[in-house]
């Protein structure tokens, strides 16, 4: 018994040692950064940090874009989704109206349409697709009650889309969740008769989506968990087939009901998902209405779709109106899209979109939010300095030109600067802090310089890490991409 006893001690011993073994060769298996943009919303590339941190940013408020007043509108239109597509902006959204004197729904909800040519002015074009009240003289895209509570759209980038599916939807229907196609975003017909996701609870705005980064078809969705609001994934290969949900694990994050999860492949670096979630606070009632609880929103990361950092501090407050502080306002549209600035030379910036006005007065509004591109979360220092030094990272493969750009912000008296070192920690010659081109200014994708010099060849195929040492500034993400003979050459002329 003692000699079996020893043979499985060391068996588990041995299992122990090489599956340490593996991780530590695996911790230490350089992050391929060729090529790509990464952005420092966590600590997945940061190896060590002396006097900064990651700072979550704020968002800009800025106006109003879109006023809910129609008839087949009104005070409780939400779930909003807004794309980008080839010139035009869309936006869906529930229409939908309740009577605060008797508690009760004035019509059927219905799912609407509008479109703008650069996010900020919006249209809602007559249809005449679905009568209401008679006429169909309205921007009404689903008139069918039971599948117009939550509908979400995307453009299908999937290459094996066919024609007559190039737009694609999820939305609740009996038994869960059911799917529509489009041929022109305007016109819907159901795909699936019966639903395809059919584990979970489904009374939010759940979304589908194609993946391109992954190659699959991704899918999150409501549940309770405990009692609790929260969110379950998909995945799948076709569309229709689906895997079964699971959690989403938010590691160190309190437990907190999510009404929504606002979900996207974050479009400049689609290795990212970034979700805006509502969450909701069903306690207080600080405007004395009838319907307790209160809203802000959220954010939270996640580079497999399933494990999230998520923040427990708002990344948008309900601000200093009123109404923003009744129960199911403050609910984030879902989509992030680009849009251009209102300040002359200034670089494109994001927009995202709340709702306000829920429950109270006539109609909901949409407000938009902006902020600076990759500017969720930066990596900040204070005046007094500070530094950090990213994990082994490959910056260049097989030889392709490339070289390192920031998105970073500084003021007037701050600096970003950043080494190049070797594996054992050394400085590699020709690229020492010393010979770093001090960068001092705000800039989405300013290319750093070692005396003059950007190219990275001397680093290509070989491990290093990157130390930037900042004062009072703000780094936002790197980007490596390869540049190509014909831009090389017109830096040459240029110089």
């Amino acid at each position: 018994m003692r000699h079996c006893l020893s043979c499985i001690l060391r068996v588990v011993v041995t299992a122990i040692v090489v599956i340490t073994s593996q991780l530590t060769a695996q911790a230490a298996d350089p992050v391929d950064l060729s090529g790509k943009r990464e952005l420092f919303v966590d600590d997945y590339l940061i190896q060590s940090m002396d006097g900064v941190q990651l700072e979550l940013q704020q968002p800009n408020e800025e106006e109003v874009v879109i006023v809910h007043d129609q008839p087949w509108e009104g005070n409780i239109c939400g779930y909003h989704s807004v794309f980008y597509d080839d010139g035009k902006y869309r936006m869906y959204y529930r229409g939908g109206h309740f009577d605060t004197a008797t508690s009760k729904s004035t019509h059927p909800e219905v799912f609407c349409y509008a479109e703008s040519t650069d996010g900020i002015h919006w249209e809602k074009p007559e249809l005449g697709l679905h009568e209401f009240k008679g006429s169909k003289a309205n921007n009404i895209v689903i008139g069918n009650p039971t599948h117009s509570h939550c509908f979400a759209p995307f453009k299908d980038t999937n290459p094996t889309a066919t024609a007559d599916a190039k737009y694609k939807a999820l939305t609740r229907g009996k038994g869960g969740l059911v799917s529509y196609k489009s041929a022109d975003a305007i016109r819907w017909e159901l795909l699936s008769e019966e639903p395809v996701i059919t584990d979970g609870a489904f009374d939010s705005l759940n979304l589908g989506f194609w993946d391109a980064y992954r190659g699959r078809y991704v899918d999150f969705h409501r549940d309770f968990r405990n009692g609790v609001r929260d969110i379950k994934t998909s995945t799948s290969e076709d569309f229709e087939n689906w895997s079964d949900a699971e959690w989403l694990e938010y590691s160190g994050a309190p437990t907190q009901h999510l009404y929504t999860n606002g979900i996207v492949a974050y479009s400049r670096a689609p290795q990212f998902f970034v979700g805006l979630p509502k969450r909701f606070n069903p306690s207080p009632n600080p405007a004395k209405h009838r319907h307790p609880g209160v809203s802000d929103c959220v954010l939270m990361t996640s580079r497999d779709g399933t494990h999230f950092r998520r923040w427990d501090e708002a990344f948008v407050r309900p601000g200093r109106q009123p109404n923003r502080w009744v129960n199911r306002n403050n609910l984030p549209a879902w989509g992030i899209v680009q849009t251009k600035a209102d300040t002359e030379d200034a670089p494109d910036e994001l927009s995202i979109y709340l709702t306000e006005g829920y429950y109270k007065g006539k109609a909901v509004r949409l407000r938009r939010y902006t902020l600076r591109l990759d500017g969720f979360v930066s990596v900040n220092a204070p005046a007094s300095g500070g530094a950090f030094t990213t994990k082994p990272v490959l910056l260049s493969k097989g030889g392709a030109p490339s070289e390192l750009r920031l998105n970073f912000s500084t003021s007037a008296i701050g600096s970003v600067r950043c080494e190049i070192l070797n594996d054992t920690d050394e400085v590699i010659p020709g690229y020492s802090l010393e010979n770093c081109d001090e960068m001092v200014g705000d800039q989405c994708d300013a290319t750093v310089t070692w005396g003059g010099e950007s190219s990275l060849q001397e680093v290509a195929d070989k491990p290093v890490k990157l130390r930037f040492v900042m004062k009072d500034a703000d780094v936002f993400a790197v980007n490596l991409p390869e540049i190509t003979p014909a831009v090389i050459n017109s830096q040459a002329r240029n110089d």
